[in-house]
């Protein structure tokens, strides 16, 4: 299944979980899922996002790490169910948005907790989300400089193959 779908269905599960124990589940799931994604774009993504994409990878597995282990069928394991990443940028931007919803369900899990044991898991989780929706942004920066620089490169081509000289920036 494509990473966008399964992003959107991660962010439709989170949004209707209720209980502590499926805010967590569904947590677990978008951090397994970030993984994934991560590995995936380390493996065979553009190149100047595979350093990121490490990151990404070890960042959220951290943030699985954290949380208790959810009694899942491997069927309903999200991120085992990636089969394709067709566009880098869409999946990244959906993915910030939903390591953002993370947090922000996390906090409120804290913010609940009764104990101390689950308060101090959702902080660290808390603080994996972000640094993995950091390291989302910083890819979503890299591709837009490429994109930048791949038009003007096609620009320049362009001009010298019609003769037309362009400004000096």
């Amino acid at each position: 299944m494509d990473a966008v779908r399964l992003i959107l269905t991660s962010r439709h599960a989170l949004a209707g979980s209720g209980e502590r124990a499926e805010v967590l589940t569904e947590v677990w799931q978008a951090q397994a899922l970030a993984q994934a994604i991560g590995s995936r774009l380390a493996v065979s993504g553009p190149p100047e996002l595979r350093g990121e994409a490490l990151g990404l990878t070890e960042l959220a597995g951290r943030g699985c790490g954290v949380l208790d282990t959810p009694d899942l069928d491997h069927a309903d394991l999200r991120a085992a169910q990636l089969t394709a990443l067709d566009d880098a940028r869409v999946a990244l931007i959906d993915l910030g948005g939903l390591l953002g919803e993370v947090g922000i369900a996390l906090v409120a899990v804290a913010s609940a907790a009764d104990d101390q044991g689950t308060y101090w898991q959702c902080m660290e989780a808390i603080d994996a989300a972000d640094e993995s929706r950091d390291r989302v942004l910083e890819m979503l920066r890299k591709l837009a400089a490429r994109e930048e620089r791949e038009e003007r490169e096609v620009r320049e081509e362009r001009s010298e193959r019609e003769g037309v000289v362009l400004p000096e920036r």
